[in-house]
């Protein structure tokens, strides 16, 4: 399927998930066990890594689960993100992002939720698309720097699930979302936490929530 984002008029961008995980694949394996234990609600025995397999493996696979599942979630609230909604991409009052990739972007710039995302995303998208960094085939060993890209890529995603929770929150209740939004975040952070990728200090805009969601399950 395709999701469209429609960025406040400017035409829509197509957001191709990443190329599905070829069926019959060990990713594809390890996809189906990740939603088997998910299906067990112990959500932090099910992202343990499981018994024998590969960690950068295990991350990649989730990784992009969770790149699939955010681009669901903000394509349901895209109405509601506008450049008029949102002129700066923020988590509520106190915190508020600027964009910079490192290479076509290097010093860092304002500019609205939409774009913000749709920048996101897009580097996102590019980085599961390349082949040395994210593997399809058996075998082919993982970049000796996957990690600290993983990293980053998450610590992104997550800034999504922020700017979700603090300005669009009304809207995902008009829509009856909370619970898949509730479900996808509380996975997430506890995937994140297992295997510490992203920095405490990153995750405070949503601290209290993040305390609540994962209180419940010590």
């Amino acid at each position: 399927g395709e999701y469209f984002f429609n960025n406040g008029g400017r035409g829509n961008k197509t957001f191709k998930p990443k190329k599905n995980i070829p069926e019959g694949s060990h990713q594809y394996e390890l996809l189906k066990h990740a939603e088997a234990t998910l299906g067990s609600g112990n959500l932090r025995m099910a992202v343990m890594l499981p018994e024998g397999e590969d960690l950068n493996e295990w991350v990649a696979v989730n990784t992009v689960d969770f790149f699939n599942q955010i681009n669901m979630l903000y394509g349901t609230i895209t109405d509601f993100c506008t450049e008029e909604s949102c002129p700066v991409m923020s988590a509520g009052p106190k915190y508020e992002y600027h964009w910079a990739d490192g290479t076509n972007i290097k010093k860092p710039i304002k500019c609205s939720a939409p774009k913000y995302i749709d920048y996101l995303m897009t580097w996102v998208q590019d980085q599961l698309d390349d082949e040395t960094l994210f593997p399809s085939k058996i075998g082919v060993p993982f970049k000796r720097n996957f990690m600290s890209v993983a990293k980053t890529i998450l610590k992104r995603l997550f800034r999504v699930y922020a700017h979700i929770y603090h300005q669009h929150f009304d809207s995902v209740m008009q829509l009856q979302e909370e619970a898949h939004l509730n479900t996808s975040f509380k996975h997430f952070i506890f995937f994140v936490q297992e295997f510490n990728l992203i920095d405490r200090k990153e995750l405070v805009p949503l601290q209290e929530l993040i305390e609540k969601l994962t209180t419940k399950d010590r």
